[in-house]
């Protein structure tokens, strides 16, 4: 669980430092993709993906793995956890990463070979150097579903640019708060800022499909999406098992599903190409709309709108 948390401030960071340059930038033409190779463009996105990526891993081992003893390398099966809503977190994280990475490039005028290479991978990249960091800790462990979820995360990104040339299907992110929270503050948020990151409870993880982009005949709007979501709850620890410890309450851990209408912000027309780096950042997350939730896959609830 921890590992994720970490993964959506990471997610979170430099999604900032893709719109901040935007709007530091003094040009709107800086905002257009390059025709062609710019050497001075890679040069800046190179450095600075390096440099980024370098001070949050030495950040990470500073403040967040010092505090632990160390071991040998080793591995942990937490496949079993949190009803395999971490696992969520990590498609969802090394596929933003990923695209950064490509659209990074796609920007510098890199080859689209290059952007699949160097720019989608490095999501998998940056997120395996994390689970090393965990593999040395005492505390924690590598994970070898994490490291699969990565490479899931990535694959989907890469494998719909060689099919079909365009994102078709883009993984999501909701948040609601929940009473779980209140039960290990320590371990799921004593703030909303925290539960968003902390509380699997309250995350939903979602697919969202863009319905022109699979029937481009159709009149249907270009920006129309329909959302296939994934959530749980009852969980305060991360094995069921391990529960009475903290709650005298029988908590029951069950899964949610969901159907809901998206938009695709990326597929809204505009010629300001700061916009469109705003939409691509902000295309990270499901709006609010009418859902349709089965739990347990027996039961049937109606949203109004869910977030």
């Amino acid at each position: 669980m921890v590992v994720t948390c970490k993964v959506l401030l990471i997610v979170g960071f430099i999604l900032s430092f893709q719109i901040g340059y935007s709007q530091d930038s003094p040009n709107k033409n800086s905002f257009k993709p390059s025709d062609s190779l710019n050497t001075k463009r890679q040069n800046f996105v190179i450095i600075s993906e390096a440099v980024l990526a370098t001070g949050t891993l030495i950040g990470l081992n500073q403040l967040w793995y010092a505090e632990y003893p160390k071991s040998n390398f080793h591995f942990i099966n937490d496949n079993s956890e949190w009803l395999q809503m971490d696992k969520a977190g990590h498609v969802f994280s090394s596929y933003h990463l990923g695209r950064f990475g490509a659209e990074m490039l796609e920007w510098s005028g890199t080859s689209k070979k290059n952007q699949l290479l160097y720019g989608a991978g490095l999501g998998f990249a940056f997120l395996t150097a994390v689970e090393v960091l965990d593999g040395y800790s005492a505390e924690w462990g590598a994970s070898s579903g994490d490291i699969l979820a990565n490479a899931a995360g990535t694959a989907l990104y890469v494998s719909q640019e060689l099919i079909w040339n365009e994102q078709r299907i883009t993984p999501k992110f909701s948040f609601n708060t929940t009473k779980f929270a209140n039960y290990r503050p320590e371990v799921l948020g004593s703030s909303i800022s925290e539960q968003v990151l902390k509380d699997y409870n309250g995350q939903t993880y979602w697919l969202s499909v863009n319905l022109y982009s699979f029937a481009k005949d159709s009149k249907i709007p270009k920006w129309v999406n329909v959302a296939l979501g994934y959530g749980a709850e009852g969980m305060i620890t991360g094995r069921n098992e391990n529960r009475t410890t903290f709650s005298a309450e029988n908590l029951q851990r069950f899964r949610q599903f969901y159907l809901s209408l998206d938009v695709d912000l990326t597929k809204i027309k505009t010629n300001s190409h700061f916009l469109k780096t705003v939409f691509s950042v902000f295309n990270t997350i499901k709006i609010p709309a009418p859902t349709i939730e089965l739990v347990r896959f027996n039961e049937v609830k109606y949203h109004l709108i869910y977030f």
